[in-house]
């Protein structure tokens, strides 16, 4: 191989590379439609021209045609009224009609086969541009979808799922960590709640004990005065249920032990 044909081969391939990546299936889609309905346009013209010359050529037929019969009928006539030089004239004239006319039949006869055709590639073009529109809108959907999956994918490798699920062990041993002081601190106010709870409890077993023993004392103090015996009045010496004074402060007394 010659260094010519590898350069160009090269060039070649990397042209077509070029072209493959700029080949967006969309677009494509969209501009294949519009060559095929350009397609379509040129062969309607087609059709409509074909249509044109064909009536064209049926016209020139048909007054051919008319013109030879015309003819016909004056060589009658001439040949009627014993004009043999006229009507072989005449007959002359029918002739040069008639094969023109002929002429003319036989190129309509060839348009109606041509017009066949054209009709009949017309509507198999018709039906292959609604069926590619169909199938247009399919690839394309099908196109936005494969692109909607390859961008997906490549946020997914973007995103660092290692870093992200790190962040989220040190948080939820952060979040942890709160919930353990927590606990603490409210075991260390229970303590120091049982602690006040425990010392008025307590205090309210002291001062039980307190009103017991002022109880005791009291009831000590009745029953001693029970016991003494009444004192013997000397002579000269007043009696103490006698002293007023006595008596009251003693009731003073009896009502300051009792407040206790």
């Amino acid at each position: 191989m010659g260094l010519f044909d590898r350069i160009t081969r090269v060039v070649r391939a990397n042209v077509n590379d070029l072209v493959s990546k700029a080949e967006d299936p969309e677009k494509m889609l969209d501009q294949a439609i519009i060559d095929m309905q350009e397609d379509m346009m040129q062969l309607r013209q087609a059709v409509a021209l074909a249509i044109a010359s064909q009536k064209k050529t049926e016209q020139e037929y048909t007054q051919n045609q008319s013109t030879a019969n015309t003819w016909h009928q004056r060589a009658q006539l001439a040949l009627q009224k014993g004009d043999e030089a006229l009507a072989r004239e005449a007959l002359q004239r029918k002739k040069s009609f008639a094969e023109t006319a002929a002429v003319f039949k036989q190129q309509l006869d060839q348009q109606s086969g041509q017009m066949e055709i054209l009709k009949r590639n017309l509507i198999a073009l018709e039906g292959k541009i609604s069926e590619a529109k169909t199938k247009k809108n399919m690839l394309k959907a099908r196109a936005q979808a494969a692109k909607a999956n390859e961008q997906l994918q490549q946020a997914m490798g973007n995103i660092n799922m290692e870093g992200s699920m790190a962040v989220f062990e040190r948080m939820e041993e952060k979040v942890m960590a709160l919930e353990a002081r927590s606990q603490a601190a409210m075991e260390l106010g229970g303590t120091n709640l049982e602690s006040k709870f425990a010392a008025l409890e307590a205090g309210s077993d002291v001062d039980d004990e307190l009103l017991a023993m002022k109880a005791q004392m009291l009831g000590g103090s009745s029953s001693t005065q029970a016991k003494l015996p009444a004192a013997s009045q000397s002579p000269g010496v007043p009696s103490a249920k006698s002293n007023p004074e006595v008596d009251a402060e003693l009731e003073a007394l009896r009502a300051e032990l009792g407040n206790f």
